[in-house]
């Protein structure tokens, strides 16, 4: 019998479905479940690279709910089920490693850096949704549309404190966007997170390439 996840009540189970139903949708990268405390800390990868040369930013999508407290666990899975105990879902038998799972952002040590409105992200969510669907002629390859939504959402957006696009389609793509609200934007190290009232967007940097100075020696 598949091990059971057990949540703190039925809304937050539900929750949970949802998050991981958005996931699928967003790609095929699973969702990493992490608990201890009393605390789920649910992670998708809404945009992550395929192979070593893939231009296609690492963007997280990240819920956070309530569990049962003797929950531990960290494993990334592909699905939830829905079980006889509205506070419980089932995981699978087994679980998944994807390349994204292996580099987690901190979880201290953030500072904040500006403001974003809700309204902004969520019109450049749909200029690039847009922008991907009209760049895509019929017949396209599946390596020509990946390179196409790495152009489109890994470029750096003035209006959104030149971040990439994609931090715009993640919030969509997990319905984080909700009315007028602002949205809190830190940083710690090379990750940047966007603090929605529905959950957290977060985007890994680039790494630093060529050479680094020259130093003095005795």
């Amino acid at each position: 019998m598949p091990t059971p996840l057990i949540l703190a009540d039925a809304d937050t189970a539900r929750d949970a479905l949802t998050f991981v139903s958005r996931a699928a949708r967003a790609g095929d990268e699973g969702v990493r479940l992490q608990a201890d405390g009393g605390v789920l800390a649910m992670t998708a990868a809404a945009l992550a690279p395929q192979t070593l040369f893939d231009a296609t930013p690492t963007i997280l999508a990240m819920r956070i709910v309530r569990a049962d407290p003797e929950l531990r666990c960290d494993i990334v899975i592909d699905e939830l089920t829905a079980t006889d105990d509205p506070r419980a879902l089932a995981l699978p038998d087994t679980g998944r490693s994807p390349a994204w799972a292996g580099v987690a952002p901190p979880r201290a040590g953030w500072t904040p850096v500006g403001m974003l409105g809700a309204d902004i992200i969520a019109q450049r969510a749909q200029w690039g949704i847009s922008a991907v669907a009209h760049g895509s002629p019929a017949g396209a390859g599946e390596d020509a549309v990946r390179a196409l939504r790495a152009a489109i959402w890994g470029e750096p957006d003035e209006d959104l404190l030149g971040l990439p696009r994609g931090v715009a389609f993640a919030a969509h793509a997990f319905g984080f966007i909700v009315g007028a609200e602002q949205v809190p934007v830190t940083t710690s190290g090379r990750w940047t997170r966007l603090a929605f009232s529905r959950g957290h967007v977060l985007s890994r940097g680039p790494a630093a390439v060529g050479m680094t100075a020259v130093r003095a020696t005795g």
